[in-house]
């Protein structure tokens, strides 16, 4: 079976349920790339954090942290992932322009706006490939609920194996 990508892009969230489905975010500089799994269940999502907070009005859930992280959590239980099952990994979050100063610098304030929202929504962080200065590209096997990271340049890296390859079933004889 060929493997269908759906692009996810800044601002956006995609859930999915099909076995078919690869979740991408490109690009992700400053942005977090925001993966739940719950393989078990063959459920997960991803949304491209590009801002740690809103301002209140309405705008994209997933282009804000504070938004997103509960949003797509919701919509990954509405499709059927159990939340005591559900992990979570991080991507991005990269300083891409030296400003001097660290009120400016997006990418960590994103980083740590995303794992407040997980810790206070008890989803555990699985694995991460953050920070440095370098973009990176985020995918996710929604069957297996395997998780890579290519940073800009370089190699894919498995972040989260995602479930065992399952077994056949044995008959009796």
């Amino acid at each position: 079976m060929t493997a269908i990508e759906n692009m996810v892009r800044m601002g956006e969230m995609a859930a999915s349920r099909d076995p078919g489905h690869v979740l991408v975010s490109l690009g992700l500089g400053s942005c977090i790339g925001l993966a739940l799994v719950d393989p078990r269940s063959g459920v997960a999502g991803l949304a491209h954090v590009v801002l740690p907070e809103s301002t209140g009005r309405d705008e994209k859930l997933g282009r804000f942290a504070d938004r997103a992280v509960p949003a797509l959590l919701s919509q990954i239980e509405c499709l059927g992932a159990v939340r005591p099952r559900v992990k979570a990994v991080l991507v991005g979050g990269a300083s891409m322009f030296p400003l001097g100063s660290a009120g400016l610098d997006v990418g960590p304030r994103n980083e740590a706006a995303v794992r407040d929202a997980l810790k206070a929504l008890r989803v555990p962080v699985a694995a991460t490939a953050t920070g440095g200065n370098r973009g990176r590209t985020i995918r996710v096997d929604v069957e297996s609920g395997r998780v890579t990271s290519r940073e800009a340049g370089g190699a894919e890296d498995e972040l989260h194996a995602g479930a065992p390859a399952r077994l056949p079933l044995r008959t009796a004889a």
